[in-house]
């Protein structure tokens, strides 16, 4: 075997080594129920930013992760959906209560035209 038959065939060897981590951290990730990023991914293998995303090997299992976790819900996001429907229900309260507000305003404001109008055409026959 030639030099360069060996160095092709480590090549070869550490490529896979590297994917065969690629793919243990995307399912553990996916076990986990973390979400999977590369940023994550990165910090878990050691591998570069590029290797996640110019593998194609890599980068199929990626996005077919990312795509399944697309439906699943954080755990945080039902407390922060229940903080947000609590903060949108006093938001609608606070909208009543100034469009009654609003109206008795105008209501308000339609009684003192008429009266004012009134006291218009009073002035105006007394002259």
């Amino acid at each position: 075997m030639s030099k360069y038959d060996k160095m092709v065939e480590v090549n070869r060897e550490r490529s896979d080594e590297k994917i065969a981590a690629a793919r243990a951290a995307i399912r553990k990730m996916m076990e986990n129920g973390d979400r999977v990023s590369v940023p994550k991914l990165m910090q878990m293998t050691g591998l570069s930013r590029g290797f996640f995303y110019k593998n194609p090997t890599i980068r199929a299992d990626f996005d077919r992760a990312v795509e399944q976790q697309a439906g699943t819900v954080d755990p945080r996001r039902g407390i922060l959906d229940k903080a947000m429907d609590g903060r949108i229900e006093l938001l609608q309260q606070q909208v009543m209560k100034l469009k009654q507000e609003n109206d008795a305003l105008k209501k308000e404001n339609q009684k003192l035209q008429k009266a004012l109008n009134k006291k218009s055409l009073n002035i105006i026959k007394n002259l």
